[in-house]
């Protein structure tokens, strides 16, 4: 036990996955939540003269079943594997977290929707703009806004992130905007500095300057986008190198729509059983990418006119030579997840 206690200590915010020969063991709180979240056993075993501590676990192999459920449920959950082989060793095994997976970082395939963005977001208040940054470290696609608090809290709903990034001091600010809509994790405010954030994402882009990407007027998008930099040192996703690029989103580029007209236009769910939302009935696309792209697009309806009359045209000449589309289609239907 002192060997999990010093691992879990590391990780305090986090159910800790220890790994005990072929199963993965939970102890104390992270024992009860697990029971209750994953329908197992919940045990005892002795810690100590006189003290017993809560115990529950599951066979290693059976994880990719089990784990989906816990980050579900909005839990941290800090992967402990045994570092070496039990048998060349008279000691205790040498263990370590190998993986910490948060509703928003995975790259669990049974965590991961093919037709969907799987969005960590990070929010910063300023005075009278906001700022807020997407990450989807599965694609690298790496996206950013500043503006009012009302254009980014319809934003944050568009996107439906599965995580978000506050600083401590303005969880209530936070909390009264979104409640308990969403999974958030708070960071210390020393991480939400543009100085700080301004180094960590010229250090990822290899430049000395963010006027290339277009952003460089947007400092509260900026500490935003460098809190969910932060955000993967710390939970260990140190695998970045396809992060190249970032993009804003322009507030007068696109139509924002507020949690209630999502939810009545039954763009992306619907509230009937069996029902189809909007989505569900014209995605037609052959490849993850292309769900992924239409999504993005029902979410974010363009106001400019030039760019939607190119987008009809295409369609429309699509409809009109089937032949085209057969020729198009046919070869994408072979293509993998590129961008995963």
């Amino acid at each position: 036990m002192k060997q999990y206690n010093t691992i879990k200590a590391k990780y305090p915010d986090a159910m800790l996955l220890f790994r005990v020969g072929d199963f993965y063991e939970t102890f104390g709180e992270d024992a009860v939540k697990a029971s209750t979240i994953l329908g197992i056993v919940l045990t005892k075993r002795a810690n100590g003269a006189a003290a017993y501590i809560e115990l529950a676990g599951f066979p290693h192999h059976s994880l990719d079943n089990y784990l989906p459920k816990l980050v579900r449920a909005g839990l941290r959950v800090a992967i402990c594997d045994q570092l070496e082989d039990p048998k060349m060793t008279k000691t205790i095994v040498k263990r370590g977290v190998t993986e910490l997976v948060t509703p928003g970082l995975s790259s669990t395939d049974k965590l991961l929707d093919h037709k969907s963005n799987h969005f960590l977001a990070a929010v910063y208040y300023g005075k009278e703009n906001s700022g807020v940054a997407f990450l989807d470290h599965s694609t690298g696609e790496f996206l950013i806004s500043e503006g009012r608090s009302e254009a980014i809290s319809k934003l944050i709903q568009n996107f439906q992130p599965g995580e978000i990034l506050i600083s401590k001091p303005q969880q209530q600010q936070f909390k009264e905007s979104f409640g308990d809509r969403f999974f958030s994790f708070q960071l210390d405010d020393w991480v939400f500095q543009e100085e700080f954030s301004r180094e960590l994402l010229q250090k990822q882009f290899s430049t000395i300057s963010l006027k290339g990407y277009g952003i460089d007027d947007m400092p509260l998008a900026i500490i935003a986008a460098g809190a969910c930099l932060h955000y993967l040192k710390e939970t260990n996703h140190d695998k970045t190198a396809h992060l190249t690029s970032i993009a804003r989103i322009e507030e007068d580029r696109f139509m924002w729509m507020d949690a209630f007209t999502l939810r009545n236009l039954e763009l992306f769910q619907t509230g009937h059983q069996q029902g189809l939302s909007l989505f569900d009935v014209i995605n037609q696309t052959q490849t993850p990418m292309g769900a992924r792209l239409l999504r993005r697009w029902l979410a974010l309806p363009l106001k400019d006119l030039r760019p939607i009359e190119e987008r009809l045209q295409v369609v429309e000449l699509l409809k009109n030579t089937p032949e085209m589309a057969v020729a198009i289609a046919d070869p994408l239907k072979q293509i993998g997840d590129l961008e995963r």
